[in-house]
């Protein structure tokens, strides 16, 4: 059976809400935005003279703000999600602001958010230091898939397409597990392949 990937683009305007964003962003903004409103990017751009376009972000990669993070003060994400804007701003350490087109409102990644999501990674950090065995998720989905990198952490890995987190209680023999696929995927006994402690990555 043929599999075609075609991107959802929301029909929702932004320009609205854009413009109830401008007497909260200060210094260049770094435009990012979820694929449903990647097209309507350079909307915002015109809106807001001092930014760049920064593009798509999605859990699993971070790469265009990274990449972006020292040229700008802060991201404006365009999007209804609110995972991404708060590992946006783990990640890039940098004031991040929310525009839901869908609600037509403006908010900001809280600092406590950010404090409790760094809480909950430094117990996992600790909790797979701890373990005795561990497994690699590797998905097969386009775009998700990381065998390369699953292989260079020599331990054993287990390959899915749609994962069920239940199915991983048949693999007793594994204390913890290295998600390299989507970082949505989500488990008190799973770590992101980029959140692994420095001193183990291999």
């Amino acid at each position: 059976m043929k599999i075609m990937f075609i991107e959802a683009k929301n029909k929702e305007d932004i320009t609205s809400v854009v413009k109830k964003s401008l007497n909260k962003v200060k210094g260049k903004v770094g435009l990012v935005s979820s694929v449903q409103y990647l097209n309507q990017l350079p909307k915002a751009q015109e809106m807001i003279k001092d930014s760049v376009m920064v593009g798509q972000v999605l859990g699993c990669n971070m790469s265009n703000p990274m990449i972006h993070k020292r040229k700008v003060d802060m991201f404006l994400f365009i999007g209804s999600a609110y995972f991404y804007p708060i590992y946006l701003a783990y990640k890039t350490k940098k004031r991040v602001l929310i525009a839901n087109p869908m609600t037509n409102e403006v908010s900001e990644v809280k600092k406590q958010d950010v404090d409790d999501y760094e809480k909950k990674l430094r117990g996992k950090q600790a909790k797979f230091l701890m373990s005795k065995t561990k497994g690699v998720i590797v998905s097969t989905k386009p775009g998700q898939e990381r065998l390369k990198e699953a292989l260079k952490l020599n331990y054993p890995v287990f390959i899915c397409n749609d994962l069920d987190g239940n199915e991983l209680e048949n693999f007793s023999g594994i204390d913890f597990w290295i998600n390299t696929a989507c970082n949505r995927i989500e488990g008190k006994n799973i770590i992101n392949l980029e959140d692994l402690p420095k001193s183990n990555e291999k």
